[in-house]
């Protein structure tokens, strides 16, 4: 097991969703160390949601997951957007920013995030795009693998692919287990082998979410159903390859109970305290 990293924030964290704001943050004190949001969603918003985004930042650490940099894409990045950006991480103290791998965008906007060719040029594209990024933001920002349904063009697999990203770029891993098991299956894959390939050094927090089973051989990332046992095996497993690690859960629509939603927090933070001990056991704001 891995030790001794240090995390700019700790524990369970939850996606911060406005439609459930008020509920979420008057009653979740106690489970929730951080909260996640797209900072597309809030860099705008003033009013009601805007003031108690303030009072939430001011309270709570946030950290942020972009979903419109297409940092895959064809087109020139959005100078502009990363300067809202990186005065918007700055108001609100935001502890980390990650994106995804993959592209959102050309000539328009699309609503939906696609694979990025796994070969060799696109790998030259794409990291020079990430240290851009991160010169831009004056700091070091996190890549999550994605799931993917499509392999177009592929020259060389997955996880040679993110990992070549990662050394090229010199940037941090957001490692989803929910997207490495939809990805495994679909494409029949190992997740243990995928998991001991992976640069643990690299690796600064983890996302563990709920899927749709289209067919025995096909799963989507969806974002709106509880968290499957084989994919709080995988967060257990990467656990205990990697050591504890900030986890959040992610949560997009079809919202059970909150009571529901918060035992997968207190679940992630079950796991945790298994694998750090008791001397650690505890809840911590940062």
């Amino acid at each position: 097991m891995h030790g001794g990293k240090q995390y700019p924030f700790h524990g369970a964290g939850l996606g911060l969703r406005k439609a459930l704001m008020r509920e979420f943050t008057d009653q979740t004190g106690e489970h929730i160390n951080f909260w996640e949001i797209a900072p597309e969603n809030w860099i705008n918003v003033g009013g009601y949601y805007g003031n108690q985004f303030r009072a939430l930042t001011e309270k709570y650490p946030f950290i942020c997951h972009g979903l419109s940099l297409s940092i895959g894409g064809p087109a020139p990045l959005d100078e502009a957007f990363l300067g809202r950006l990186k005065r918007f991480l700055e108001v609100h103290r935001i502890r980390y920013y990650s994106e995804h791998l993959s592209y959102c965008s050309d000539d328009g906007h699309l609503y939906d995030l696609l694979p990025i060719p796994f070969t060799e040029q696109a790998v030259r594209y794409v990291a020079d795009r990430i240290r851009q990024v991160q010169n831009i933001l004056e700091q070091r920002i996190a890549i999550e693998n994605v799931s993917y349904y499509a392999a177009p063009g592929m020259e060389m697999q997955e996880i040679e692919f993110l990992n070549a990203v990662l050394q090229e770029a010199d940037c941090d891993l957001l490692l989803d287990v929910n997207n490495l098991y939809v990805n495994s299956i679909n494409h029949r894959y190992d997740t243990g082998s995928f998991l001991r390939q992976l640069p643990a050094e690299r690796i600064r927090y983890i996302h563990i979410a709920g899927h749709y089973q289209e067919a025995q051989d096909l799963i989507v990332d969806t974002h709106g159903a509880n968290v499957i046992e084989p994919v709080w095996q995988l967060l257990e497993e990467s656990y205990q390859s990697f050591g504890v690690m900030p986890t959040l859960l992610e949560r997009d629509f079809n919202f059970p109970p909150l009571t529901e939603i918060l035992q997968e927090v207190d679940r992630i933070h079950i796991l945790q305290s298994k694998f750090r001990g008791p001397a650690r056991d505890h809840i911590q704001h940062g």
